[in-house]
């Protein structure tokens, strides 16, 4: 790491912007409609394959002793502003660096037969979303961080509008309007902080101590922005019309890395920034996790389309990952972002799995399915484990988070445990029961007779998560070390800071 850093190696700003050379590269090739789309796939698989190749330099180069920025990049943007262009990432941020760099060749992989119209402008939104996401996780100034943030929004709204299902052009528009709304007061807050402390650098701005009346206020325009994009009950109610008419791709990228931008927010801005009003708001959303956790679980037992049923399990393990952040102890934020790792590879499988039956019978309807243990054996295989894994089996991804959350609840609260374990129960019975229905039993229909199993294509897509879904849940250290220095140092200066609130207030008292 020093090494490339000496040399003033921009290794961050590569990864981040190194999808739009492909880009432009795709936007330029010219020719027939079948070889423009031919050679667009390859060229954002190739792009997408080299940016992950870059990125396990940080995954080899990385200082897990170490609780500061690694990577640092620093280049003068508005210095008469106080405004940077920083790059850097430490154990909270590497890994979904390199979790969105891994899922975006998988989904290319993916959309290799089903994408047939616009397939270049297709791969040239895959690929901008690719710079946006690295770059969110990478950015270490605000206005930097919140460019990205919201530029997200605009290649996954083509993707959803353009590519997507029947009611692509409502769900598309949802979207955008319930994440861009909350992010208006952010940017509020964003004017604030920088008026309060006079720069936009975020590790400055993690030092800085804003009183306690100004947190309250501050956090809850984070809160607003970060609850919709994690999405907390009650606002919801966009991701399953999002990934009910997303392609499938956009699905996996939605759940695997999009629903992490709200609970890495709070992790990187609201638990750190603001410990006052973090300890002052934790019962709140504590009580708002548990709603989403249990009725979300039953929702996801009343529904008939494939899709919705996972989009609503997303909602629930999600809450899981809040209840986890705001016990602010060293197990319940390590759980949760573990629970965000696994639900990242999880989740994106179970919506892959979901599109190789829809690009062969052109249903996701539950009842149109059954049997297909039979037809595909390779297929119930992967589902099998992808959905042991959502419902937390021992020996998967699914498992190490929920139990690490569990544990950091128990500290805060017996019943705060006792009620967010019900999303295991819960999750057992709607994962069971879909699995039930799709794979076994006989089958009835002719299309199913004839049903194809898993081609080469799909195995390779498979295949890496299904290794990363085993290795996380066999060896869950050779992740946690990672963040483990991060999160001691946070947890700590959260400690510190309300001991030092409380002994100003005594002092402040008659």
């Amino acid at each position: 790491m020093n090494a490339l850093n000496a040399a003033g190696f921009p290794l961050l700003s590569l990864l981040t912007f190194l999808p739009l050379v492909g880009g432009a590269v795709i936007m330029m090739i010219r020719g027939p409609e079948a070889a423009v789309a031919a050679n667009a796939r390859w060229a954002a698989l190739w792009t997408s394959l080299i940016v992950f190749a870059l990125s396990l330099v940080l995954w080899f180069k990385f200082d897990t002793s170490s609780a500061g920025f690694q990577f640092v990049e620093e280049v003068a943007w508005l210095p008469q502003w106080g405004i940077t262009y920083k790059m850097g990432v430490d154990g909270i941020s590497v890994l979904f660096v390199l979790l969105a760099t891994a899922l975006v060749p998988i989904c290319i992989l993916a959309s290799w037969d089903s994408i047939e119209t616009r397939v270049r402008e297709f791969m040239f939104a895959f690929l901008v979303l690719e710079t946006m996401m690295v770059g969110m996780f990478a950015a270490l100034d605000f206005v930097v961080f919140y460019m990205f943030f919201e530029g997200v929004l605009i290649p996954m709204y083509l993707l959803i509008g353009v590519w997507g299902g029947p009611r692509r052009v409502y769900a598309a528009i949802k979207f955008f309007l319930y994440t861009l709304a909350g992010s208006v007061l952010m940017l509020l807050a964003l004017l604030a902080m920088w008026y309060a402390a006079g720069t936009t650098d975020i590790p400055t701005l993690m030092a800085t101590q804003f009183k306690p009346a100004v947190q309250t206020w501050l956090f809850l325009a984070f809160f607003a922005s970060f609850a919709v994009k994690v999405p907390m009950w009650p606002v919801h109610t966009w991701l399953p019309d999002a990934h009910v008419e997303a392609p499938t791709a956009g699905s996996v990228i939605l759940a695997g890395v999009l629903l992490k931008m709200g609970a890495y927010g709070f992790l990187r801005f609201s638990v750190p920034m603001l410990p006052d009003a973090t300890a002052y708001f934790a019962p709140m959303i504590f009580a708002l996790s548990v709603v989403a956790v249990i009725y979300t679980s039953l929702v996801a037992l009343a529904q008939t389309d494939m899709k919705k049923l996972i989009a609503y399990s997303s909602v629930a393990h999600m809450g899981v990952v809040t209840i986890g952040i705001f016990t602010v102890n060293e197990q319940g934020i390590s759980g949760a972002l573990f629970q965000m790792l696994s639900h990242g590879v999880v989740s994106g499988a179970l919506f892959l799995c979901v599109g190789v039956v829809y690009d062969r019978i052109h249903s996701r309807e539950i009842a149109r399915y059954g049997g297909l243990a039979d037809r595909m054996p390779k297929y119930a295989l992967a589902f099998m484990l992808f959905s042991m894994a959502s419902v937390g089996l021992p020996g998967t991804a699914g498992f190490v988070g929920e139990f690490l959350v569990l544990v950091g609840a128990f500290k805060v609260n017996f019943w705060l445990a006792a009620l967010g374990s019900m999303g295991m129960i819960l999750g057992a019975a709607y994962m069971l029961y879909l699995y039930r229905r799709v794979i076994f039993g006989s089958i009835t229909r002719d299309d199913l007779k004839s049903i194809m199993d898993l081609s080469p294509r799909e195995i390779a897509v498979f295949a890496p998560l299904v290794v990363l879904t085993l290795w996380m849940g066999i060896y869950p250290s050779s992740f946690t070390v990672f963040w483990d220095a991060s999160v001691h140092a946070m947890v700590e200066k959260h400690i510190a800071a309300l001991a030092s609130t409380s002994k100003l207030a005594g002092v402040i008292a008659p």
